[in-house]
C-alpha cells in the first residue's frame, strides 16, 4: 500500500484528490493543511472515518512541523497543492501569498529532499514529488493561441508571481539535486466543494438569494474551465506515470468568457429554481480588477499524447453537475457562508 502525502488537502482541488484516492484505489493519504479561511474538512467527511485517511494540521512554512510529517508518516509520493490561491486576495495582501507559495514551498522541497535522501532501494527509486500549479504563471494570451509546455513565463499578479516562482524553485530542485519532481499547470476549475470567493459558486450562491452578481468590467475576460473530478484524475495519472522533470498542461478545452459562465449559470438556475427567474436579471458590471489578464487557453494535448488523459465533462454537463450540488448540499453551503465550519474546525482541532 502506497501512502501519499497530501499538501493542501482540505482545500477545493486537494479536497477532490484526497476523495479519489480513498474511494478508488487502495493508497493511504495524510492530508498535510494549515486549515486557512479556505481549508473545510467538512469537504472531506465522506472519507474522514476511512483507515486509510490521517490528517495533520501543519503549516508548510514550519520545518520542523513538516520533518516530523515526513519521520512519522514515511510517504512513497508527495502531491503540493498547498497555496493561497485567490487573485484579488493578493493584490490586497501579497505577503500571505509570498511566505506560503514560495516560502512554503522551499521549506516542503527541503524536508521531502533531505526524507528522500535517506530512503533506499526501491522506495528511494520510486518516490515522486508533484508540484501542481496553475495557468496564471503564462500571463494573458491575445486572441488566438494557447498555453504550452514552453510558453514563456510572465505573471502579471502577486498570486501569479509567486506560483511562478514556486515552479522555478521545484524545478532547480531537480537539476541541481537530482530530486525526483513532476509539475502540472492547469486551467480554470471549478466543481462542487469549491469555496464560494470564486467566480462560479460565488453567482450560484449570489443567483440563489437574489443577490447581485457582479461581473468585472465588460464580461469578457476569457478563461478555459477545467471540472475539478477531471484535474484530480490528471493529477494522479501524472504522478504515477508521468516523466521525471517534465511539466505537463491540463485543460479542459473549454474557453468561456466570464459572461458566458454567468448566462450559463442563470440559465440552468431558470430551469431548476424557477421561483428566481429571470436570475439573468442580477447581473451587475464592476470596475475590472488591477491587471486582470484578457484570456487563458490550454493546450492539453501532451497530457493526452503522452499519458493518454483526456477530460470526460464538457463545460455543459460539468457546470449542471456543479449547480445541481450547490442546490443540495444546502447544509455545507451554509456551513461555508456563515462561517461554521471555521467554529467546527476549532472545536475539533483547537486552531
Amino acid at each position: 500500500m502506497k501512502t501519499i502525502l497530501v499538501t493542501g488537502g482540505a482545500g477545493f482541488i486537494g479536497s477532490a484528490v484526497v476523495r479519489q484516492f480513498i474511494n478508488d484505489t487502495d493508497s493511504r493519504v495524510v492530508n498535510v493543511d494549515k486549515l486557512t479561511y479556505a481549508g473545510n474538512l467538512q469537504s472531506l467527511a465522506s472519507v474522514a472515518s476511512s483507515p486509510r485517511y490521517a490528517f495533520e494540521q501543519v503549516d508548510i512554512c514550519e520545518a520542523a512541523e513538516v520533518a516530523r510529517v515526513f519521520r512519522e508518516h514515511q510517504p512513497d509520493a508527495v502531491m503540493h497543492l498547498a497555496a493561497e490561491s485567490h487573485v484579488d486576495r493578493s493584490i490586497t495582501g501579497p505577503a500571505a501569498f509570498i511566505q506560503t507559495n514560495i516560502v512554503g514551498t522551499c521549506v516542503l522541497l527541503e524536508a521531502a529532499r533531505t526524507y528522500w535522501n535517506s530512503l533506499d532501494g526501491d522506495k528511494k527509486a520510486g518516490f515522486r514529488f508533484h508540484h501542481i500549479s496553475t495557468d496564471e504563471v503564462y500571463g494573458s494570451l491575445g486572441d488566438s493561441g494557447f498555453f504550452t509546455e514552453q510558453t514563456r513565463y510572465e505573471p502579471n499578479s502577486p498570486y501569479s508571481a509567486s506560483k511562478a516562482s514556486s515552479d522555478h524553485l521545484v524545478r532547480a530542485w531537480h537539476h541541481t539535486y537530482g530530486f525526483p519532481v513532476v509539475t502540472t499547470n492547469c486551467s480554470n476549475n471549478y466543481g462542487p466543494y469549491h469555496f464560494p470567493e470564486k467566480l462560479i459558486p460565488l453567482m450560484i450562491l449570489n443567483a440563489c438569494n437574489g443577490k447581485p452578481l457582479p461581473i468585472y468590467g465588460k464580461g469578457d475576460n476569457i478563461r478555459d474551465w477545467l471540472y475539478v473530478d477531471d484535474h484530480a484524475r490528471a493529477l494522479r495519472l501524472v504522478l504515477e506515470k508521468g516523466k521525471l522533470g517534465e511539466t505537463y498542461n491540463i485543460g479542459g478545452w473549454n474557453e468561456k468568457t466570464n459572461l458566458e459562465v454567468v448566462d450559463a449559470i442563470c440559465a440552468i438556475l431558470d430551469e431548476l429554481r424557477p421561483q428566481g427567474a429571470p436570475h439573468a436579471s442580477l447581473k451587475t458590471y464592476v470596475q475590472d480588477r488591477p491587471g486582470h489578464d484578457k484570456r487563458y487557453a490550454i493546450d492539453a494535448s501532451k497530457i493526452e499524447r503522452d499519458l493518454g488523459w483526456k477530460p470526460q465533462e464538457t463545460f455543459e454537463t460539468g457546470l449542471r453537475k456543479t449547480v445541481e450540488w450547490y442546490l443540495s448540499n444546502d447544509d455545507w453551503v451554509q456551513g461555508v457562508s456563515s462561517g461554521e465550519y471555521q467554529n467546527w474546525i476549532q472545536n475539533q482541532y483547537g486552531s
